[in-house]
């Protein structure tokens, strides 16, 4: 009995963390949305680190333009740190119904390879 109840709460202290995270995410600042794709930055050579090649970027930017547009504006990499956006990716991948490969690869766009 005493398990299930913990079982209870570490679910609900898990929603209330994703909506929390959701939340923040979704009212960012409002300077940092744009509707265009011309805004957002184009991987170029001087981008690529040892954990992302230009392909890398440049299919994260893809998969970016294609799916996260679909549910809010954009927002510009440079909107959070690298830290952040590991947990908000992630988080907004799987409402997107993205794959593994694509999360990896919007990650790395929006971290600049970090």
């Amino acid at each position: 009995m005493m398990l299930k109840l913990v079982s209870k709460f570490k679910k609900r202290i898990t929603l209330v963390w994703s909506i929390l995270l959701l939340a923040t995410f979704l009212t960012g600042c409002s300077k940092s949305l744009t509707n265009s794709t011309d805004a957002l930055y184009v991987p170029t050579t001087t981008d690529v680190t040892a954990t992302a090649t230009l392909a890398d970027l440049q299919a994260g930017r893809t998969v970016f333009i294609n799916n996260c547009g679909k549910c809010h504006s954009y927002y510009a990499p440079d909107s959070y740190s690298a830290a952040n956006w590991k947990t908000i990716v992630p988080t907004m991948a799987s409402r997107a119904g993205l794959s593994s490969t694509e999360t990896t690869q919007v990650t790395k766009y929006v971290t600049r390879g970090k």
